[in-house]
């Protein structure tokens, strides 16, 4: 028999996630932001559980001998898998790369039967999502088969399955002569001429073609007022430093997280939990790129919830200040506390499994 589920304890962690402190909108290292803001809010949401992300793990129905290593799921269970996002531009070193799959994927993405990360990979032109429905779709169809899903709501009226979804653009960070920042530009080496970057953002802005389907869903993610007020304006932070490309940047990102969110909300079934990140990613020449932490966001139980800064371009503004020895940008929105931004609820309808 299925166990109908118990969904207090689920609902408890998702409480005690929104009641973890969050810092976000400065560049940071990346090992921080994924750790301490990544990492420790995902285990807060399946803390206590069975963790299964090993193929092994479900492989109780198995012919061959493997079939010993399948789990017991009569344990209050989590099943999980992961997918991220990020423009496919080759510029990304370090963070994007070992940095995210040896501290983020390497918790919580599947891992196959031969021992490899099974992460879900979509690299759109710009990076954020060019579809959020279809990401949510794949992402949820492909964790779990029908008969291993009835198998786990079966084993225990706790268990669920966890959907994590990290979404990132970027930006390029140069400094030119040793001392002026420019952002939306990098190096692939420091001999190198400059070249955009992100280039889909920068072309979209600064040489928009209506007929190219890249600068059209630039556009479309950024909404008209953004697109109108970004190609033709400037933001400045206080010392002058031209920090518009970044702002674009950042606002695709925050666009695909609520979009990818509420498509969530028609993929997850009364056991399905998602969390979902946003941040952008600082390409600079020789060095292993730096994060800004954009928002959070958790779907469950009928309830979105997201946590982030706005997606207004002309109410955003910033400072570059000391952090770890050089000057780093902290992102500025209307008079928000980027330390307790608002938290943003839209209730949904939750489908039923039918288990």
């Amino acid at each position: 028999m299925t166990f109908p589920f118990d969904a207090a304890a689920t609902q408890k962690r998702v409480d005690k996630f929104w009641q973890l402190p969050a810092s976000f909108g400065m560049e940071r290292n990346a090992y921080h932001n994924y750790l301490n803001e990544i990492v420790s809010d995902r285990y807060a949401l399946i803390n206590g559980l069975h963790i299964l992300r090993d193929e092994l793990q479900l492989a109780a129905q198995s012919p061959t001998a493997v079939k010993a290593c399948g789990a017991d799921l009569s344990l209050p269970s989590v099943v999980t898998t992961l997918a991220y996002t990020n423009c496919g531009d080759r510029i990304h070193q370090g963070e994007a790369t070992k940095r995210y799959r040896d501290v983020v994927a390497s918790r919580f993405a599947t891992l196959s039967e031969i021992g490899e990360l099974k992460l879900e990979a979509f690299f759109p032109a710009g990076g954020g999502t060019d579809n959020g429905a279809t990401l949510a779709h794949v992402t949820v169809a492909h964790e779990l088969d029908e008969n291993l899903k009835k198998m786990l709501y079966s084993g225990n009226s706790q268990s669920i399955s966890l959907v994590a979804i990290d979404l990132k653009t970027h930006v390029g960070r140069l400094r030119e002569g040793g001392k002026h920042v420019v952002y939306g530009k990098t190096r692939e080496a420091p001999w190198r001429e400059p070249r955009a970057a992100c280039g889909a953002i920068v072309g979209a802005l600064t040489s928009y073609h209506p007929n190219n389907l890249i600068h059209r869903r630039i556009r479309d993610d950024l909404g008209e007022q953004n697109f109108q007020y970004l190609s033709g304006s400037q933001i400045l932070s206080d010392e002058g430093v031209d920090i518009t490309m970044a702002v674009a940047a950042v606002i695709v990102a925050l666009r695909g997280i609520r979009n990818t969110a509420l498509a969530l909300s028609q993929e997850l079934d009364e056991r399905g939990v998602a969390h979902l990140t946003a941040s952008t990613t600082v390409n600079r020449p020789s060095r292993d790129d730096l994060v800004i932490y954009l928002a959070r966001a958790t779907v469950f139980n009928g309830k979105v919830r997201i946590q982030g800064l706005g997606t207004h371009a002309e109410k955003y503004g910033g400072q570059l200040g000391e952090h770890a020895g050089e000057k780093r940008l902290q992102l500025r929105y209307a008079d928000w506390d980027n330390e307790n931004l608002p938290i943003e609820e839209i209730v949904y309808h939750v489908r039923a499994s039918g288990m």
